[in-house]
C-alpha cells in the first residue's frame, strides 16, 4: 500500500487530524474538570438550588393542578409541569454561569486561560460542559421530586439518554449566552441585573407551565422563537411515559444544537474582550 501514490501523505494527515481532535478534547475536559473542582468544594450550591424546583412542584404545581384546561386532556397537570420545571431549573442555573467568568477575570485566572495554547472555542465549550453537569444534577433532583408526587416518569434507556442530551444542549446554550452577556457588561452588578431581567421573560414566554395554545397570538409567536420552548418540548416527550413532542424531537434537537453552535462561535470571538 505504501507504493500507492498519495497513500502515505493521506495517512500522515489522518494522524495529525486525530491528534488535533484528541488535543482539543483534552483541553475542553481539562477546563471542565477545573470548574467542577469548585463544585466539589462547595456541594451546598446544589443543595440550595434544590429549593426552587421543590417550591414550584410541591406548591405551585399542587395549586394549579386544581384548575382545568392548563394541560392536555390526557395528561395530568403535574405530569405536564414536571419537564417544564426541569427546563426552568437548567435555565436558572445556566443563565447566571457567566458570573464565574467575571470572578476569574478579577482573580487573574482568565488571563492564564487566554495565554494558554487552548483555542478559545475549547475554553467556551469547557465552560458549557461544566454548566451541563450542574444541569444534570438538577435533573436528578426533579426526577426524585416527580416520583414523590406520582408523576409517570419514563426510565426507558433511550429516553434517559435523550433527556441527558437535551439537558446538556440547553445548559450549554444558556450558559454560553450568559458568557456573552458577561463579556459585554463586565461587572458583577450589571450582570446580575441583566440575568434577573432575562430569566423570567424566557421562562414565562415558553411552554414550561402552560401550553402555547392558551397564549395570545403575539406571545405564541415569541414562544416559538424561544429556545427554552424546544427544550421543554423535548423533555416532555422523553421524560414522561407516553410523552409526545408537539414540534417533533428532530426539530427540538436541531434548534437547540444550531443555536448552541452559533452562540459558542460568538462567545469564542468575544471571550478575550473580557480582559480589555
Amino acid at each position: 500500500m505504501s507504493n500507492v501514490p498519495g497513500a502515505q501523505p493521506a495517512s500522515i494527515d489522518d494522524r495529525r487530524f486525530g491528534r488535533s481532535i484528541f488535543g482539543f478534547a483534552t483541553q475542553v475536559l481539562a477546563l471542565t474538570g477545573g470548574d467542577l473542582q469548585k463544585l466539589r468544594h462547595d456541594p451546598m450550591e446544589l443543595a440550595t438550588r434544590a429549593a426552587q424546583p421543590v417550591l414550584w412542584l410541591l406548591l405551585f404545581g399542587k395549586v394549579m393542578a386544581q384548575i382545568r384546561g392548563l394541560s392536555p386532556e390526557n395528561l395530568r397537570y403535574l405530569d405536564f409541569l414536571s419537564p417544564g420545571i426541569l427546563a426552568q431549573s437548567v435555565l436558572f442555573v445556566a443563565i447566571f454561569y457567566g458570573i464565574s467568568a467575571i470572578w476569574e477575570r478579577d482573580l487573574g485566572i482568565l488571563h492564564r486561560y487566554l495565554v494558554s495554547p487552548a483555542p478559545r472555542t475549547a475554553l467556551v465549550i469547557g465552560k458549557a460542559l461544566s454548566a451541563s453537569v450542574r444541569g444534570l444534577a438538577q435533573a436528578v433532583i426533579v426526577y426524585l421530586l416527580a416520583l414523590v408526587i406520582g408523576v409517570d416518569v419514563s426510565f426507558a434507556p433511550l429516553n434517559i439518554v435523550g433527556v441527558v442530551a437535551a439537558i446538556v444542549l440547553a445548559s450549554s446554550l444558556f450558559s454560553t449566552l450568559s458568557l456573552i452577556i458577561a463579556c459585554i457588561v463586565k461587572t458583577r452588578e450589571r450582570f446580575m441585573g441583566i440575568g434577573q431581567v432575562l430569566t423570567m421573560p424566557i421562562f414565562f414566554a415558553s411552554n414550561a407551565i402552560y401550553p402555547i395554545s392558551l397564549m395570545p397570538g403575539w406571545l405564541g409567536a415569541v414562544s416559538s422563537a424561544n429556545p427554552l420552548t424546544y427544550s421543554v418540548d423535548a423533555l416532555r416527550a422523553l421524560m414522561l411515559t407516553g410523552g409526545v413532542s408537539v414540534y417533533g424531537l428532530p426539530l427540538d434537537f436541531a434548534v437547540l444544537s444550531l443555536t448552541t453552535a452559533v452562540l459558542i462561535a460568538i462567545a469564542a470571538r468575544m471571550y478575550p474582550r473580557m480582559v480589555v
